[in-house]
């Protein structure tokens, strides 16, 4: 555990505060603070590694950038969560706010990346989503499933541009948008810049969720498994990070034949069935609750809704319950 003699030796310096302050706003990368701080990267590098090694700063990779966030739990957390309550001078209040209007660079230009981004690649997503239901319309049925149903902590798998995050960042407690791809997560980083709820945005695999066992509420998978060539193994991952009682959403096409998706959108998987989706829940320990079918255009959009069994479904008792009810129903 770090020394509390450490960390305040680690905020015993101008630029470390500041660094501390622009932290509380988003996560940046040592070039952008550089940008901010108007100093060289070698410099806020050193004091990045000060206030890292006394745990108030922790990195995280993403591809060839490492951002960095404030530490978020623990003793240095609780600490640093109330730094809007430290006694600053007037002065340091003052060189605090020239570096917050500092910081709106940073963020116009997130998104001038994002918008260029689009553009480059806005022929292969308009010919696919030409091709099925108005986007309006699967959303507006995706909100219309996970209603009332309690998200908690939520994982977006294969977040892309952030968009399911955005959507249920009103009703979600926490969320954590994962996607393989940087240049996706810097899209997604500059779209939910100001959501209210904390989000953290990670690189990883959806074969390998860098995610603890049990410790997420809800998962969304939008338009992703099928670029997996073992879904069946993406499911199971999603099924033993998801807690008892928890909900797995699919969204993701029907059976198809159009063969031109795999070269357009390196799709390796053209499209699932209500029995595969239904089999694979199974073997991760859930129940497939409900689906729905989205037609019009050449491909139909299906959304699955699984259930993690929870240790009340296994009881002697709900297990004596479901078989009276069986029995009933017969």
């Amino acid at each position: 555990m770090t020394e509390l003699l450490d960390i305040f030796r680690a905020l015993a310096d101008p630029t470390r505060l500041r660094i501390l302050a622009l932290l509380r706003e988003m996560e940046l990368a040592i070039g952008e603070l550089a940008v901010v701080l108007d100093q060289s990267q070698p410099r806020v590098s050193r004091h990045v590694r000060i206030l890292v090694d006394a745990g108030v700063v922790e990195r995280r990779r993403e591809g060839s950038w490492v951002f960095l966030r404030l530490a978020q739990d623990g003793p240095v957390g609780e600490t640093i969560a109330r730094a809007d309550k430290w006694p600053f001078s007037p002065r340091e209040a003052l060189v605090i706010a020239h570096d917050a209007r500092r910081l709106v660079a940073v963020r116009t230009e997130r998104a001038a990346a994002a918008e260029r981004y689009f553009a480059e690649h806005a022929a292969e997503w308009d010919a696919i989503r030409s091709r099925h239901v108005a986007e309006s319309e699967v959303e507006a049925a995706i909100l219309a499933i996970m209603h009332n149903r309690r998200l908690g902590h939520l994982l977006d798998i294969g977040t892309g541009t952030g968009r399911m995050a955005e959507i249920f960042a009103p009703t979600a407690r926490r969320i954590t948008a994962l996607d393989r791809s940087p240049e996706m997560l810097r899209i997604a980083r500059a779209k939910l810049a100001g959501q209210p709820v904390p989000i953290d945005l990670v690189q990883g695999d959806f074969l390998n969720l860098p995610v603890a066992d049990a410790s997420v509420d809800s998962i969304v998978i939008h338009q992703a498994l099928h670029f997996a060539h073992e879904p069946d193994r993406v499911i199971a991952e999603a099924g033993r990070v998801l807690r008892g009682g928890g909900h797995l959403l699919i969204v993701d096409f029907a059976p198809h034949e159009d063969e031109e998706m795999r070269t357009l959108a390196a799709h390796a998987r053209l499209g699932f069935s209500d029995a595969q989706i239904r089999g694979w829940f199974a073997s991760a320990g859930m129940g497939l609750e409900t689906s729905q079918t989205l037609e019009g255009g050449e491909l139909a959009v299906k959304l699955w809704l699984g259930r993690r069994r929870s240790d009340e479904d296994q009881s002697p008792v709900a297990q004596g319950s479901d078989g009276q009810r069986k029995r009933l129903a017969a």
